[in-house]
């Protein structure tokens, strides 16, 4: 964001007065919650099998380099926000999306690659032959999805934090931005975090043979 752009939001900001202060309050309380109970879910829903980690650790191990350039590149985007006339680059979808894309791929191409395309397709069809009908669609939709869940968690999260941090900024220049910068800056680190291991778990769930 220009400084230009900058300095007219700012005076924008300064007309409306008093009554953009409630509403960040509750935009940043929203913000909190959410963050909080999204990430107890993911935790409490992923339900992770230890053996796919270790799949992951024994199988991937010389290939880490993805998790953590993942974690690196998404976690540098969400904290260049925090630098005066600076955006982040996660709070444009395209961002997100190439992420969850390469995600998408590569979990895919590492199943296929450790347990044979035929094998691999196979567990869509799920554990009982009968039920391929019903559950060969089920498991389609469901991975197709996850590029679509990995962008909006992403792209959402850190969109309100940056429009957010903003509103705070153009309210008070000291006190009040660095207490939000600081909440910036943790929710960054979260969503990186839980991006890398959704993205874990994915391969793990595709290289495990216990399909």
């Amino acid at each position: 964001m220009s400084n230009e752009r900058l300095r007219t939001f700012y005076d924008e900001r300064r007309r409306k007065g008093p009554g953009l202060i409630a509403l960040a309050v509750i935009g940043i309380i929203n913000w909190i919650v959410s963050d909080v109970l999204n990430f107890s879910s993911l935790v409490s829903q992923l339900n992770i099998d230890m053996s796919a980690f270790k799949q992951v650790a024994n199988v991937l191990l010389p290939e880490f380099g993805l998790f953590g350039t993942l974690f690196v590149f998404i976690l540098f985007s969400n904290l260049l926000g925090v630098i005066p006339g600076f955006e982040s680059p996660t709070m444009f979808p395209q961002v997100p999306l190439g992420c969850a894309l390469v995600t998408f791929a590569y979990y895919n191409w590492m199943g296929i690659r450790a347990n044979g395309i035929g094998r691999y397709l196979a567990h869509f069809a799920g554990p009982i032959p009968a039920m391929a009908p019903l559950m060969a669609p089920i498991e389609l939709i469901s991975h197709m999805a996850r590029p679509l869940s990995l962008t909006v968690r992403l792209f959402a999260n850190m969109y309100a934090g940056e429009q957010v941090t903003l509103v705070f900024i153009s309210l008070a220049y000291l006190v009040a931005p660095a207490l939000f910068m600081g909440l910036h800056v943790f929710v960054g680190f979260l969503q990186a975090y839980v991006f890398t291991l959704l993205t874990m778990t994915y391969v793990g769930q595709a290289v495990a043979h216990e399909h």
